[in-house]
């Protein structure tokens, strides 16, 4: 059986031959960034966690450019000094790059893509990180190139806060990353985009666009409808009541609030974009809200203990899968 390395002579008494194979092994060699340039477009929340995992590792990108049309975003951003450089224009950045990611809400996907597609160079990748698939695809394709690879991306992670200011370099850390490749993306490319995503700490999983948005529907969309309704519910009691729910919210509720906070542009697009799939679970949802009614109505206990035995395996679950 061979020795390990840490039960191997020193290396001043080994072979020549493997002396340096033993240098090589001891001092770990960096990785080679992914890409020469990456250039993100909109900075916010995911934008500036991607700057930042990139800025901090080292192996995302040699060169970063931040591209917002908002003075006040660059201004930040600047401040910040998460990018080596930051723009205005998303077409005089695209033409240096080797990768764009659009980090926009997936409402402006498509003018943004006319924007950049014409400018990159042959060869370089367009990608983006929209929380729908089927929708940003089709806003995109119009303006696809032959010579411009499109790999399709969703990092399901994210806060409730938004901007330059919200994020971090380990937001990616252990969340999902869902890919979903077309008929036609090159495998080098993909492999490209994979990569990055690994190098962000994310988990990763590739499937088919109208599938992610289903799985989204449930697991992402759904539960933000709610927590908006929920709020705005609240948000119409009579005054008395209402005060009394901003005084005695309890966990449940601030919970509710948590989620609610999020960015109503971003969201707005999101429902919109993924209506078909989105109606389809709230559907769904409530004729269960119905059944579940009934059963406390007609004190069925059995089906109502059941729900909740659910519920608590689904989240024990989550903790056992790391995403809690």
């Amino acid at each position: 059986m061979a020795s390990s390395i840490s039960d191997a002579p020193p290396s001043d008494t080994l072979p020549d031959a493997l002396t340096g194979v033993a240098d090589e092994i001891a001092t770990p060699v960096a990785a080679t960034p992914v890409f020469d340039t990456l250039v993100v477009v909109g900075p916010g929340l995911i934008g500036s966690s991607v700057l930042r995992r990139a800025q901090q590792k080292g192996t995302l990108a040699r060169q970063l450019i931040a591209v917002d049309v908002s003075p006040e975003v660059r201004a930040r951003v600047e401040e910040l000094g998460i990018a080596d450089r930051v723009m205005a224009d998303p077409a005089e950045a695209a033409a240096l790059a080797d990768c764009v990611m659009l980090c926009v809400p997936v409402g402006a996907m498509g003018p943004v893509a006319a924007q950049v597609l014409p400018a990159m160079r042959p060869g370089a990748i367009l990608t983006e990180v929209g929380s729908t698939k089927v929708s940003v695809i089709e806003a995109i394709s119009p303006f696809l190139r032959p010579d411009v690879a499109y790999v399709p991306a969703h990092p399901m992670a994210g806060t409730e806060y938004s901007g330059p200011d919200a994020g971090f370099a380990t937001l990616f850390e252990d969340r999902w990353c869902l890919l979903t490749p077309l008929d036609g993306t090159p495998p080098q490319a993909l492999a490209a985009i994979r990569t990055l995503w690994e190098r962000c700490g994310a988990r990763l999983r590739e499937m088919t666009p109208a599938h992610h948005d289903r799985v989204c529907a449930i697991v992402s969309h759904l539960p933000h409808l709610l927590a908006f309704t929920i709020c705005g519910t609240a948000d119409d009691l009579a005054d008395e009541t209402r005060s009394e729910v901003l005084d005695f919210a309890a966990s449940g509720f601030r919970d509710f609030t948590r989620i609610a906070a999020s960015d109503p542009i971003m969201w707005r697009d999101v429902f919109l974009s993924n209506r078909e799939a989105l109606l389809e679970m709230l559907a769904r949802f409530t004729e269960d809200a119905q059944a579940m009614a009934r059963a406390i109505r007609w004190g069925d206990e059995d089906y109502i203990v059941d729900r909740i035995q659910r519920g608590r395996a689904i989240r024990k679950s989550l903790i056992e899968n790391r995403q809690a």
